[in-house]
């Protein structure tokens, strides 16, 4: 690691300040809509016959996987 300083004007150390805390907001929303949709398939799970569509959403998927254990769904990022 290279350490050095950087001058910047002060109004875009704030925007880069303020983009942090955004971004620490949209992750925590992104989670929570997550943990939503996890429930619902899970709901769906109890109720109809998905795991051949789930299926195909996991070879489709690029970034995903939609696990199913016992009726209970896990959303997981794929590892490349």
């Amino acid at each position: 690691m290279v350490k050095g300083s950087v001058t910047i004007p002060l109004d875009d150390y704030h925007t880069l300040i303020d983009s942090s805390s955004k971004s620490l907001e949209l992750r925590t929303n992104l989670d929570l809509a997550i943990k939503e949709i996890q429930v619902f398939l899970s709901f769906l799970c109890t109720r109809e016959n998905i795991e051949v569509y789930v299926e195909e959403f996991n070879k489709q998927s690029k970034t995903s996987i939609i696990n199913i254990n016992g009726g209970i769904v896990k959303i997981e990022r794929k590892n490349d």
